[in-house]
């Protein structure tokens, strides 16, 4: 089904390539009900890294697994990062962050979370990096009777709410995954998650609008909403939002290192 769906400026190219990255970010660009969802999940992040006490403030904030990301339209001193090289400043593993203890303030990650293979690793190394006070932020896939369906029949990454580990065999960068992973670590296996990285803890977390995003077919298929009827897909979004906790397929996290 996502074959025929694509979008035919993806057809031919690698993906997770540079080329491909590009592509998607150009789809952005053209799809204003995608563009509003990345601003928002930015606004977020953004809000976010800025809520650290002020005496971090000069620290780095640091974008893991930046692909198609124009993050750095709104913050261009944010450090981007990625697994393979292409228009980024730095490439990194998430396993092993190249910074010094307590150096930065804020680690951004929109739809990545959940193609960390080993993602305890991660945890301990941004345990490790932040400062306390300093936050992880993310915008990934959530646990909505609605996710669990659409992602499960519909999505060519895994979705699997019933694994036991949290991880999972790394091979293409952009297919490994579990989606279903934040709501393991952060909702289902707490306990373990204070073990792993005890000075980490959610802080808080939020259903973002999905309606005009499906409909738009997001960053890899076709969209159904006529560029002039936009604005009225947003608004479906607001008027649908006491059903979020059904229907929502992303949500915002933010994960707070202790501060003493």
């Amino acid at each position: 089904m996502n074959g025929v769906l694509q979008h035919g400026s993806l057809k031919g190219l690698e993906m997770g390539s540079s080329e491909w990255f590009a592509a998607q970010r150009a789809m952005i660009d053209s799809k204003p009900a995608v563009k509003r969802c990345y601003n928002l999940w930015y606004d977020l992040l953004l809000a976010d890294a800025d809520s650290v006490p002020p005496e971090l403030r000069a620290k780095a904030v640091v974008e893991i697994g930046s692909g198609s990301s124009f993050i750095r339209d709104r913050r261009p001193e944010i450090i981007t990062s990625d697994v393979t090289p292409g228009n980024v400043d730095l490439v990194l593993d998430g396993r092993a962050l190249p910074f010094a203890a307590n150096s930065v303030r804020a680690l951004l990650l929109t739809h990545v979370f959940h193609h960390i293979p080993d993602v305890a690793s991660f945890l301990r190394e941004a345990d490790r990096v932040l400062a306390p006070g300093g936050v992880i932020s993310m915008v990934d896939e959530t646990h909505t009777p609605f996710a669990r369906f659409f992602f499960s029949v519909f999505h060519p990454e895994p979705y699997n709410d019933r694994a036991s580990d949290w991880s999972f065999p790394a091979g293409h960068s952009m297919l490994d995954s579990n989606q279903a992973l934040a709501w393991m670590v952060f909702f289902r296996d707490r306990a373990r998650l204070r073990k792993i990285a005890p000075s980490l803890e959610l802080e808080q977390w939020r259903y973002l609008p999905w309606f005009s995003y499906l409909m738009s077919g997001g960053v890899n298929l076709r969209s159904l909403v006529p560029r002039p009827l936009a604005g009225v897909f947003f608004g479906i979004d607001r008027a649908l939002k006491p059903l979020d906790g059904l229907f929502a397929i992303h949500w915002s996290l933010t994960v707070r290192k202790a501060r003493g």
